[in-house]
């Protein structure tokens, strides 16, 4: 099957990739250039002086948000003391075999996708860990946005907490939710568009800077795909793209099994994706090679080529790909599913594989895919927006 970006829905905001600079030789520590003119109106959304407070948006409560954003196939239900939400999206289909989502505010993480395969059962495609916490439950996995900018050498900012801005659509035939978070201080808006269709689940990125200052972008949108086990899946189109192993990044919704990496792990705080990075990550990875070499692991710093195109999942990894195609696909023999993945906006792959040496659909049964800009940031100059986006796409139906 072909795959293609989807279409935009009718009065739906359009899923525009960004297309990059024409540099057939890019430097991976040049950051990109962008150049999208926001529209003087769109400065009444954000305030000017970082002493005013951002403006006012609706309260974390699924009595309200049922009241105000309610749509024919969307509904909101309140978790514990009624500080969490999840806001649910699902369509029309026979059987209840339609696609259906669940987000969780105000993380915003997305908890859930359930999508029709071709042997006609619904299935779960995200991976998701509950556990007990301090404080309460603790969610892990999911799609989760991991991007945050700042000023060069200053230390960034990156929304932890979503407000509920919109919902489109209806469940016969597509639905969107819009999510804000801004700082004032930055003079920076994210907007995070999540549309759900039958064959597709996109996460899709809006950061506009009504700043005075060059603001760095980073990061990425980390997926976790439930899969039966590792040594039964396969990443299919890889092959011949360039690839650094690095250390997984620092999120809190990542999963990350016990003594994964420990040398990538101890040295985490150096290049993890946003604490720091912005103030100077690339100058630190400037060691040689054979100082990056140690007890036969495999150095940080040697660029290598992934020479599989049906690459079975078996070894532990934790990658950026370079020069990875805007879409690939993972195919599980063990529960019978595949999933293409494409992305827009974004020029790297983060790619995260726990191994095959845990138990079978349990904890680590998963892969985490994700468009990164981490080797080389966005730029955002003054008065400019840029966007980016990921798509899960069933190829099944």
């Amino acid at each position: 099957m072909t795959f293609s970006f989807p279409s935009s829905p009718p009065n739906f905001t359009p899923l525009t990739p960004t297309n990059p600079p024409n540099n057939p030789n890019p430097n991976p520590k040049t950051p990109i250039q962008f150049s999208h003119h926001i529209p003087k109106s769109k400065f009444s959304l954000l305030a000017s002086h970082s002493d005013t407070p951002p403006p006012p948006f609706p309260p974390i409560n699924a009595d309200y948000l049922d009241k105000e954003f309610r749509v024919d196939g969307v509904s909101f239900e309140g978790i514990g003391d009624g500080d969490l939400c999840v806001v649910k999206m699902g369509l029309d289909g026979g059987g209840g075999s339609a696609a259906c989502a669940a987000v969780l505010l105000p993380s915003g993480v997305i908890t859930s996708y359930k999508a029709k395969m071709w042997h006609g059962s619904n299935v779960e495609v995200i991976h998701t860990s509950v556990s007990e916490g301090v404080g309460g439950a603790v969610i892990r996995g999911g799609v989760s946005v991991g991007c945050g900018c700042g000023v060069a050498g200053e230390r960034p900012w990156w929304p932890r907490s979503w407000s509920l801005m919109d919902v489109r659509g209806s469940s016969h035939n597509s639905i969107q939710v819009e999510l804000i978070s801004v700082n004032p201080k930055h003079g920076v808006e994210f907007k995070y568009l999540i549309t759900l269709q039958q064959d597709l689940l996109s996460s899709e990125l809006v950061v506009t800077n009504m700043g005075s200052s060059n603001l760095q972008l980073m990061g990425s949108i980390l997926s976790h795909l439930e899969v039966s086990s590792p040594n039964a899946t396969y990443a299919v189109g890889l092959q011949g793209s360039s690839y650094f192993n690095k250390p997984p990044p620092m999120s809190e919704f990542l999963i990350v099994p016990p003594n994964f990496n420990e040398k990538s792990r101890s040295n985490a705080k150096k290049s993890q994706f946003l604490e720091g990075i912005l103030s100077g990550w690339s100058s630190r990875e400037q060691k040689s090679t054979d100082e990056a070499k140690s007890g036969g692991e495999l150095s940080e710093d040697v660029e290598r080529e992934e020479g599989e195109d049906y690459a079975q999942l078996t070894e532990k990894m934790s990658r950026i790909y370079t020069t990875a195609p805007t879409k690939f696909t993972v195919i599980d023999r063990g529960r019978r599913t595949s999933v293409v993945f494409g992305r827009s906006g974004f020029e790297e792959l983060y790619f995260l594989g726990p191994g095959s040496t845990y138990e079978q659909y349990g904890k680590y049964s998963y892969i985490c895919v994700g468009p990164s800009a981490v080797l080389k940031p966005i730029m955002l100059a003054p008065e400019r927006l840029w966007r980016g986006a990921q798509y899960l796409f069933n190829p099944n139906i």
